[in-house]
């Protein structure tokens, strides 16, 4: 009796702890602090780049327009107002990398970060891929590597933010 005892008790030992292993744990949190500024980090990235090169493309009045009125919408924190407003810019200049960057940013104060990660690779892969608008697309995809918590994948964007720069020729 006490040998059967013991062969229920290792069964019951086996299958418990069987079933820890496919315990289904939830994600990790997000390895960025919760009051910090992901768009503001975005801006800053191309703000401080003093590359020699910076594109500005000329931009149709329309959407010149627009892009005034979404930056008054996220200015007082409508995110969402500010991405219909640039999706409306967008059916008027559906490949400016700059407009793509602009609705990445607000799909990042919107929390869509999957959608703000695929905005910036399209706006990389249209616009000059060196200087300001370079370094704000890739600090765009190291927010959102971070958001997931892929530690590595937001090294390499890193990487990619510092590629953006282009040092100007010495004068003497």
């Amino acid at each position: 009796m006490t040998s059967r005892r013991l062969v229920l008790l290792s069964t019951l030992l086996a299958t418990v702890a069987g079933c820890s292993l496919f315990r289904h744990e939830p994600p990790p949190p997000p390895v960025v602090a919760p009051d910090h500024d992901a768009v503001a980090a975005i801006r800053a990235a191309g703000a401080h780049d003093d590359s020699v090169i910076d594109v500005k493309p000329l931009r149709d009045p329309a959407v010149d327009a627009l892009m005034a009125q979404a930056q008054q919408a996220e200015h007082a924190g409508n995110y969402a107002a500010a991405a219909s407003v640039l999706d409306k810019a967008l059916q008027i200049s559906p490949d400016a990398p700059e407009l793509l960057q602009e609705r990445a940013e607000a799909a990042i104060g919107m929390k869509d970060f999957a959608g703000a990660e695929k905005l910036a690779h399209k706006s990389w892969s249209l616009g000059p891929r060196l200087g300001p608008l370079c370094a704000r697309n890739w600090q765009t995809i190291v927010e959102t590597r971070l958001q997931v918590n892929d530690k590595a994948g937001a090294a390499t964007a890193r990487k990619w933010v510092q590629q953006c720069h282009k040092a100007g020729v010495p004068r003497y």
